[in-house]
């Protein structure tokens, strides 16, 4: 499946970074198919994310690692069938390996990232010539089958505090830049997309709470997303009480959606945040997927 595609320039290795992404508050739409399935909604482009290494392979193959506090990578699987599955869908073969430092399936746009990091470097890597549209569209096409995700790869196309206010890649977002403050956060564990994607009942009641209006500046961001978290159902004891300790020190915070956790931002969110957990600190990303680094 790669030799059609290999040259002698092609290089040793390639490898990309995503940003990931968290959502605010959010709402599914449901298209004719996977590529105009996807949510509108509103959250953050985070500073951390994904770094994807891709080389030659005859067969693909994929490691996924997750960076300690040290710096130290540990695997924590040899599979992801969302990454498999899109690189199936291109026509070739690699081998891919990911790091990130977030916890997966937390509410951080992570398998987004992947798909994004690592389709973008098989197509330098193989030199397939892709735009970024295309890219963009295999990957949030594979999120929705394996509903994984339905708008964090919009919104990873770029940086910014964004408003999405149509589904996939091709709707429209508003991106502001208006967070120069540390963003944190903590998490109690994951949520597991799939099922909540895949309850009629529950995204019933998460369109419910949808907020009627689209904010302009990022204090109604957070106030959006805790009138979107409250009505949605959501909310866990443990992410109640995050709220409230952020509340009494007047810091901006909300819940990460998907994930059992909270993000809160400015200079004192990380000493509110430190009794919960360990704090993820991060900031906003100025942009999207980008190649990091080329090996001969």
């Amino acid at each position: 499946m790669y030799d059609r595609y290999q040259t002698a320039m092609t290089p040793a290795s390639v490898t990309a970074f995503c940003p990931g992404h968290i959502s605010g508050y959010f709402r599914r739409v449901d298209g004719r198919d996977p590529a105009t399935t996807g949510s509108i909604g509103a959250g953050i482009v985070i500073s951390e994310g994904v770094t994807a290494t891709v080389r030659p392979a005859g067969r693909s193959s994929v490691v996924v690692r997750i960076r300690s506090t040290e710096g130290v990578p540990r695997e924590v699987s040899r599979t992801s069938p969302p990454l498999c599955s899109a690189l199936d869908r291109l026509g070739v073969a690699a081998a891919v390996e990911t790091v990130c430092r977030l916890p997966i399936g937390a509410g951080f746009g992570l398998s987004a990232a992947a798909l994004l990091a690592t389709l973008t470097a098989t197509n330098r890597l193989l030199d397939l010539g892709l735009p970024a549209d295309e890219i963009a569209e295999v990957a949030h096409e594979t999120e929705v089958t394996f509903r994984t995700g339905l708008g964090d790869v919009a919104a990873c196309q770029g940086g910014g505090r964004v408003v999405r206010t149509g589904p996939g890649i091709h709707g429209t977002i508003f991106r502001s830049f208006d967070l120069d403050a540390p963003v944190c956060a903590v998490s109690f564990g994951p949520i597991h997309t799939p099922d909540v994607l895949g309850s009629p009942p529950q995204m019933a009641r998460v369109a419910a709470a949808f907020p009627a209006r689209q904010p302009e500046t990022f204090t109604d961001f957070f106030a959006c997303c805790r009138e979107f978290s409250a009505g949605s159902g959501l909310e866990t004891p443990a992410v109640q009480q995050v709220l409230a300790e952020c509340d009494r020190h007047h810091i901006p915070v909300a819940m990460t959606m998907l994930g059992e956790g909270v993000f809160a931002y400015g200079n004192q969110a990380r000493d509110v945040l430190r009794p919960f957990g360990e704090v993820y600190e991060m900031g906003m990303a100025d942009a999207g997927v980008r190649i990091m680094e080329v090996t001969a």
